[in-house]
């Protein structure tokens, strides 16, 4: 993306798997801890087993090809990678 556009991370979970805990709890951990991953966070509601997280369009993780669930700091890494802004530093 251009300088000077928003950069979105999209959380598409299942409804029908009652995956919305886990696409919540996530979206929260991210926020806390690197609130500047993003300038748009979204949540959004689908059906077929999905649970995938998206960075400007580009799949940063997918539970139908990993087989779980992605850790906050998966999203992060992954995310951070793709955007080029520097890795969150350790915790003391």
């Amino acid at each position: 993306m251009g300088e000077g556009q928003r950069h979105r991370l999209e959380i598409e979970f299942c409804q029908v798997c009652k995956f919305h805990g886990r696409a919540f709890w996530l979206a929260r951990e991210l926020y806390d801890q690197r609130p500047d991953l993003a300038d748009e966070l979204v949540l959004i509601p689908s059906s077929d087993g999905a649970f995938q997280v998206r960075y400007d369009g580009d799949v940063v993780w997918d539970y139908k090809a990993t087989g779980r669930f992605p850790e906050p700091k998966d999203v992060r890494e992954a995310v951070l990678a793709i955007s080029g802004k520097p890795p969150t530093p350790p915790r003391h």
